[in-house]
């Protein structure tokens, strides 16, 4: 089986994205043969700052090695490094309907925050997306619940150029997390923990110092009553449920018997503690790894390598279907 997927460097990455999306990829390099990119091309769809996007980047490479991806054990690409990306998407635009991407709702809501350019590439980003999945051959997509419409696009681009062109590409399936998914910002409960979005003491930041850790959980917005328990009208306390068993690794169940008599003070503090002892090795390693960007370029450009060795038969198989190129020589 093989496994693709792709996180932007863009942003601090908060608890919610390491749970949901990168403890996932490191437990995909025992499942299958694994393909982690960083989607830098994707992040210039939107205003941004050459110098931070690069800072991004090598912020981002840093702490996904630091969490436990092994370049032995997967390829860890950038994606603007293996140009067959850019070009399988220009290829899978004669097969993408006009009308499926003006209903992408991210396009919808990323446009409408535009302060001036809203790019041609943001409205595009869709089939930029399909093309870094099906150039693989992919089987399995872990990505986030919010990338729901983009897998199906992805899926139907597939089927569709299948049907006019000839079998080429497998048409991959999505996976979504199953925790880290309800990971919702701790001043705001009802709301996903979020970068861009969210409020600054109500996200937690994988890089941040255990003081900062505590500090926030210690303010995290609960609900009305004394009880350690999930209920319809308790978000704060089902959120902070939901992240210490995520990090333990346990049922709601268990530590809702644990905590019970408890006040919310101090299940807050030991939610808080969790958090710092379940970063602090990721946080310890990224500081070492952070300032070898020498180390962190290696490493890129040899999973790029090895990227664009599985990319080539699919770019050749769907040029040679299209009727674009030269003619391949018979063997």
């Amino acid at each position: 089986m093989r496994i693709f997927s792709g996180i932007q460097p863009t942003g601090q990455k908060h608890l919610g994205n390491h749970i949901g999306a990168i403890v996932r990829y490191v437990a995909g390099q025992d499942r299958g043969e694994a393909l982690y990119c960083i989607v830098d091309l994707h992040a210039t769809t939107v205003a941004y700052e050459p110098p931070a996007l690069r800072a991004g980047l090598y912020d981002l490479a840093a702490l996904m090695l630091a969490a436990g991806l092994d370049p032995q054990r997967c390829i860890f690409f950038r994606q603007s490094d293996v140009p067959e990306h850019s070009e399988l998407q220009w290829l899978l635009m004669s097969v993408t309907a006009y009308g499926e991407l003006q209903r992408m709702t991210q396009f919808k809501d990323k446009a409408g925050a535009a302060q001036d350019l809203v790019a041609a590439g943001l409205f595009n980003y869709p089939v930029l997306m399909a093309a870094d999945i099906l150039l693989y051959q992919t089987d399995e997509v872990p990505v986030g619940d919010d990338q729901r419409q983009h897998i199906e696009l992805a899926r139907n681009i597939a089927e569709r150029f299948n049907a006019r062109f000839g079998e080429t590409f497998v048409v991959p399936r999505g996976t979504y997390p199953q925790v880290g998914a309800r990971i919702m910002d701790l001043q705001s409960p009802t709301r996903k923990m979020s970068t861009t979005g969210g409020s600054p003491q109500g996200t937690v930041y994988v890089t941040d110092t255990p003081e900062a850790i505590i500090k926030k959980f210690k303010s995290a917005v609960t609900d009305s009553g004394r009880e350690v328990l999930r209920g319809p009208e308790k978000p704060g306390i089902n959120n902070l449920l939901e992240i210490l068993a995520a990090v333990r690794g346990c049922e709601v169940q268990e530590l809702e018997r644990e905590f019970e008599g408890a006040g919310y003070g101090q299940f807050k503090l030991a939610v808080g503690e969790a958090v710092v002892d379940y970063l602090r090795p990721v946080r310890e390693r990224y500081q070492e790894l952070r300032a070898d960007e020498r180390m962190l370029e290696q490493t890129l450009a040899q999973g790029a390598a090895k990227a664009r060795a599985l990319a080539a038969p699919t770019i050749a198989a769907a040029r040679a279907r299209m009727g674009v190129g030269p003619v391949a020589p018979q063997a």
